[in-house]
């Protein structure tokens, strides 16, 4: 059985504490109906809950018997990071009890009145504004990107493609399926030689010298991120492509609209991979007209990245949105699909196409955890303790969330209108090379 805790002694003997009759038995009651049988160990080592537990939780006090019946899974999880409390059980088995746990399906019909909405919307919105600065932009992507290149290498596949695989087929191994991502956007983006290409938010470079190599095109890409940068420019150079492929250390709302030294607008296509969930709710149309000034009349936009799953207005419950923001995706926040057409729309583009690959998310994020697990003592070697447990929690938790819809993962493409009715070899009114069929993507 795999353990999720180090399982210190000074954790195992805090002083023990009473509790009432009466709290054992709405304990045990609760344990008998979550969906896997688990136990709990009491600060006074007294156990309750299933003999044959899938999961066992060690608490280091009553407090946490508080939030285990609250349903506050952020904040156990805290707890278990900071070393307060042990779990032992497979990383799959804990996300059912998690998924049992949390008090709130945010994919049910809303509860809340429209002023609540709207209260909620407003408070969203100031701190997202607080949380969105260029200088706390640049900070946050750094505390997740920066954390160590060798540790994401232990579980991504070789290329380090750290965004949603699509697995044609259910046999594709990691890599398969990320090499196959990376051509489907190249395919829907209808990439030719010698077009100018902007990749905002790169990464580690798997989309910008894919596209170089497999279609010919002139690349731009942008990063916040220095050990990302490093790595892509070293690749770049090892490849043979310095002077068809550049990556600079910008952010997006500084890429020039007009050339600078070679590097600017306007873009014949852009793709933007699992950044915007960074940008803000409070930028996100700033963001999107930023994208059609940088692109060229009659061009082409992908955006692919995270949405909030369920009803527009759901929100997660349990702290789970505060553990993710403290360890793992500072000023991190997502939106509903929903908004996001509409923030495209306000942006002055043509939303053509969208496609919702949910479920290939899940599968990539159980294959992303099945890797750390399988390299755990090598990840401890290179990274603090803290950050591995975050990470299998982090890693495990957002496959369950994908898995029941919690959250989803589309890819939108729009286009920058050239106003021009009756031009193009294409259908009369499509005012841009989109050609308003498919046919290209599922060659």
């Amino acid at each position: 059985m795999n353990t999720l805790d180090p399982g210190s002694s000074a954790a195992r003997d805090l002083p023990s504490a009473s509790i009432s009759d009466r709290w054992h038995a709405a304990l045990a009651k609760r344990l008998e109906a979550l969906p896997v049988r688990t136990a709990i160990v009491l600060p006074d080592r007294q156990r309750l809950g299933a003999e044959h537990a899938e999961v066992t939780m060690r608490l280091a006090d009553h407090r946490q018997l508080a939030l285990l019946a609250a349903g506050q899974m952020g904040r156990l999880a805290e707890e278990h990071v900071e070393g307060r409390l042990g779990i032992d059980g497979s990383l799959r088995a804990l996300m059912e009890l998690a998924a049992g746990l949390i008090p709130e399906d945010p994919t049910q019909p809303s509860r809340l009145s429209r002023v609540s909405r709207w209260w909620t919307d407003l408070l969203m919105s100031r701190w997202s504004l607080r949380h969105h600065t260029r200088e706390k932009d640049r900070a946050q992507i750094q505390f997740h990107y920066d954390v160590s290149d060798d540790f994401y290498a232990l579980w991504l596949d070789p290329r380090r493609v750290y965004s949603c695989a699509y697995f044609h087929s259910d046999e594709a191994t990691l890599a398969q399926a990320q090499e196959a991502k990376l051509d489907l956007i190249c395919r829907k983006l209808m990439l030719k030689p010698g077009e100018r290409f902007l990749d905002i938010g790169a990464g580690w470079g798997g989309l910008l010298l894919w596209a170089a190599q497999h279609y010919g095109v002139r690349a731009d890409g942008v990063t916040l991120s220095k050990h990302q940068h490093a790595h892509v420019n070293g690749l770049i150079d090892a490849l043979g492509l310095r002077g068809r492929v550049r990556m600079a250390l910008l952010d997006y709302r500084d890429i020039a609209e007009q050339p600078q030294d070679g590097f600017g607008g306007p873009y014949d296509k852009i793709a933007s991979i699992g950044m915007f969930e960074h940008v803000g709710r409070i930028n996100l149309e700033a963001y999107f007209d930023k994208i059609r000034r940088l692109l060229a009349p009659g061009g082409l936009i992908l955006n692919h990245g995270i949405t909030k799953g369920g009803r527009p207005e759901g929100q997660f419950g349990g702290g789970v949105g505060d553990f993710m923001d403290r360890y793992i995706f500072p000023g991190g926040e997502l939106v509903h699909a929903a908004h996001v057409a509409g923030h495209i729309a306000e942006g002055g583009l043509e939303l053509v196409d969208t496609e919702n690959l949910r479920p290939h998310y899940a599968k990539t994020l159980w294959a992303w955890s099945d890797g750390l697990e399988a390299h755990l003592a090598e990840a401890r070697r290179i990274v603090d303790e803290r950050v591995v447990r975050a990470y299998r929690l982090y890693l495990a938790g957002c496959a369950m969330a994908f898995e029941r819809g919690w959250m989803s993962l589309h890819q939108f493409v729009a286009t920058r209108p050239d106003g021009v009715v009756a031009s193009g070899p294409g259908l009369r009114g499509a005012q841009s090379v989109y050609p308003f069929r498919r046919d290209h993507i599922h060659r």
